[in-house]
């Protein structure tokens, strides 16, 4: 007799439907798992059995053959422990059979009881998608699966808890569903930066298009400061963003009882030691790094040319494509990368190129090379290059009442909210994800801003991409002044965020 049990595993933050077919026949006993299981997966057997026998319930002994199916796909992680042993049960008389609309997913221990997972949301998700009913798992995970709407979740304990559910001796009650509610961390707020004001603006144009930014200025300018509020401005993250950041943060294991579902946007500083495998995931079996884990939330590189140049360079694609695949023997995985890059550096080594008083000691020779650090395509790939001036006195003195961030966050939200009707049904959710195919489309300035751009474009030498991103800035710029035409102030002040077009330190 064959035993078919619903289960599902995962490939990157997907989750994939799994059939764990369970076949006990005469003859020598033992124990056999195929359908490309790994080592973890082979060690089921053990644990199984030993669940079995020491929450009293007879392991059969009898040829046991577990076929993982789809066999082309890799079995990976303890997720299939519930199901084998659901099937041996099964297979062995003492439990009917499961309905076909039930999933099971846990890892045992060898006293019976049920691990939590990581990667939970994902594989509930694709079990809905499969028509799965039911879903049996571990009680450290039903918050967490919980979210996933329209299906039952039975977070279970032990094995003895599933089996009384199972034959009707004690049933178990399906967690209430969770809707999905947005939150705000704690951060800086605007109000409490003295001065500043251009570099306030260019965060808010980056907040308002989910623009790249490189701010450029001397050491205590503030630049640490203003990227730990940008948080502060931004848009609530959405329940489709929230989904997809949470399927992330699943599979890496970094959710918990406490926060089992992702509700406001990620906020990422990984110091500069991070290796290009911390910045972009990897591993023998590849899980996501730096970049995936600030998906829909913000990745600030403070000191940006102390980072090695391996982890810079491996920005490159997902800050185009808004997402990284990772290649390595076990596997191919494709995680998202919809980010917004914040990057802080000082103008040399020193720190105090370009500051009145002489401060400076670099020569232009270390000027040029600590510039170099970076290269140029990923510098024309950050939208907004602002110079951060240091602070003066009297701005320290006044202490002036500044804007809070709530004012500036009211016209951010504003600004994204026309860019989401605007984009409605094409995968698009803020300027800074406009592809080149729908420039001509949404970005066509008036006659004499086409006229200024085409002398900046001459005179500055610029690229393709950054002519892109000069367009798409201004296109934030006319939605945060309401207007629906890119006019000519809007372009003239997307210019002048790109100081480093318009300007070059290697000319020092």
């Amino acid at each position: 007799m064959v035993v078919k049990v619903n289960t599902s595993g995962i490939l990157g933050i997907e989750g994939r439907p799994v059939v764990c077919e369970c076949d006990l026949s005469p003859g020598v006993a033992r124990f056999d798992i195929v359908g490309l299981p790994d080592a973890s997966v082979k060690e089921s057997q053990d644990r199984v059995r030993a669940a079995m026998k020491n929450s009293g319930y007879a392991f059969p002994l009898r040829r046991i053959t577990i076929n993982l199916a789809p066999a082309d796909l890799k079995k990976e992680g303890p997720v299939y422990d519930l199901a084998i042993l659901v099937g041996i049960m099964a297979g062995s008389g003492q439990i009917e059979p499961p309905p076909e609309d039930c999933c099971f997913m846990g890892e045992l221990s060898l006293t019976g009881e049920i691990r939590p997972l990581s990667g939970v949301l994902p594989m509930v998700l694709a079990a809905q998608e499969a028509g799965m009913r039911s879903v049996f798992l571990p009680r450290g995970n039903a918050r967490e699966a919980s979210h996933v709407l329209g299906i039952d979740i039975y977070p279970v304990s032990s094995i003895s808890e599933l089996i009384d559910h199972l034959t009707g001796r004690s049933l178990l009650r399906p967690v209430p569903p969770t809707a999905f509610a947005p939150t705000r961390g704690s951060y800086p707020d605007f109000r409490h930066i003295m001065g500043q004001k251009s570099v306030k603006r260019a965060m808010e144009i980056a907040a308002a298009g989910g623009h790249n930014i490189l701010m450029i200025g001397p050491p205590g300018s503030g630049k640490s400061m203003i990227a730990k509020s940008l948080p502060s401005i931004l848009p609530d993250i959405t329940a489709e963003e929230a989904l997809e950041t949470t399927k992330v943060y699943s599979v890496a294991g970094l959710l918990g009882p406490d926060h089992p579902v992702v509700t406001s946007r990620p906020f990422r500083a990984p110091h500069h030691t991070v290796s290009a495998v911390g910045m972009a995931g990897g591993g023998a079996v590849p899980k996501p790094g730096e970049i995936s884990l600030a998906n829909n939330g913000v990745l600030f590189l403070d000191e940006l040319p102390e980072f090695a140049k391996s982890a810079l360079e491996v920005l490159r694609q997902p800050l185009e494509d808004g997402q990284i695949t990772i290649s390595r023997a076990a596997g191919t995985r494709t995680y998202p990368g919809h980010i917004m890059l914040v990057c802080a550096m000082n103008p040399c080594r020193c720190g105090y190129y370009g500051q009145p008083g002489g401060k400076c000691t670099c020569t232009a020779r270390s000027i040029r090379q600590y510039m170099s650090k970076v290269s140029g395509p990923l510098m024309d790939r950050i939208d907004i290059h602002v110079n951060v001036p240091a602070v003066d006195y009297d701005s320290l003195e006044r202490r002036a009442e500044e804007e809070p961030s709530s004012e500036i966050l009211r016209r951010v939200t504003a600004a994204r909210r026309l860019q989401g009707d605007r984009y409605a049904g094409l995968g698009i959710t803020c300027n800074a994800q406009l592809p080149p195919s729908l420039m001509s489309r949404f970005c066509t300035p008036t006659e004499e801003a086409r006229a200024l751009l085409r002398r900046a474009f001459d005179t500055l030498g610029l690229t393709a991409r950054s002519h892109d991103k000069i367009l798409r800035l201004a296109r934030t710029i006319a939605d945060l002044a309401g207007s629906a035409e890119i006019g000519l102030p809007h372009v003239a002040e997307a210019i002048q965020l790109r100081s480093l077009d318009r300007s070059s330190y290697i000319n020092y």
